[in-house]
């Protein structure tokens, strides 16, 4: 059995000011150990309950947050970018399961430092019309390559909008949203407990099922994304395979969830030509 573990920072227990999120201060090397804390509880939880192999992916902003040296030694974990796959990247060694710790709520929503992908571009983001935040986005790309998400870790706007899409997850709130930068939140240690415990479970009730990954099949996709601005949106379209629809709406097609994930990091990528 084996599994890969996404891990993101926003839905991280005590995480509540975007200085968190960012490196170059004080608050976000605490909360970096945090982050590395769940990732680990993760770990450990899906070696206890009979994984066999187990990969730690990075998923936060430039993707090199977690400190590798805390990690249970058994685990591969996956630093750095560019990656074709971002915040799903280790899907190539085709796990059976895939945990999401610490992600967050989609963009405009009522959750704490809620966004889709890129705050600063995009606000929203639809897969043949339908409204997914980051985790219903890697969901699908996860779906695509054949593998189940089966723990998912946040606050509790986050379990509000996968229930639909990710129905067979388990699901740990570590904090309540009050705000986007307020809440209750249980401690760190907390968190950990209850995260290692969720995996122990969720890779032990994968083998009692005898789940394995299924084969890798792409299907087409149509992306509608939702910019924070024109200006956004004007540049976004100089890429010729993208519809502009209103003046901070665009269209495009892909041939896979994959592709759109990959087109969607491209042009949070080309943002930072705004700020």
């Amino acid at each position: 059995m084996k599994v890969l573990i996404s891990t993101d920072i926003e839905g991280i227990a005590g995480v509540f000011n975007v200085e968190q999120t960012r490196a170059g201060n004080a608050e976000y090397e605490r909360a970096r150990r945090w982050m590395t804390a769940e990732a680990n509880a993760a770990v450990e939880g899906a070696f206890a309950g009979g994984a066999t192999a187990v990969w730690v992916n990075d998923s936060h902003g430039g993707f090199r947050n977690l400190l590798p040296d805390a990690i249970e030694g058994r685990a591969r974990v996956i630093l750095g970018k560019p990656r074709p796959l971002g915040m799903m990247s280790g899907l190539e060694a085709r796990p059976d399961l895939v945990f999401m710790i610490g992600y967050h709520a989609k963009a405009c929503s009522h959750g704490v430092l809620a966004h889709t992908i890129n705050s600063f571009a995009f606000s929203a983001v639809r897969l043949d019309t339908v409204e997914l935040g980051e985790a219903g986005i890697y969901g699908a790309l996860a779906a695509e390559y054949g593998a189940r998400v089966a723990l998912v870790s946040g606050d509790d706007a986050l379990s509000h909008e996968i229930e639909l899409r990710l129905p067979d997850a388990a699901y740990v709130t570590v904090k309540e949203a009050a705000g986007c930068t307020t809440g209750a939140s249980m401690t760190p240690a907390a968190a950990c407990a209850a995260i290692g415990a969720a995996a122990r479970q969720a890779v032990a009730r994968a083998i009692e099922q005898e789940w394995r990954a299924r084969p890798h099949v792409a299907q087409a996709v149509s992306c509608e994304l939702r910019t924070q601005s024109p200006a956004l949106a004007d540049l976004f379209c100089q890429w010729p395979t993208l519809e502009r629809v209103d003046a901070v709406t665009l269209r495009f097609d892909a041939a896979s969830v994959e592709h759109a994930v990959r087109m969607l990091n491209c042009l949070s990528a080309m943002s930072f030509m705004l700020r």
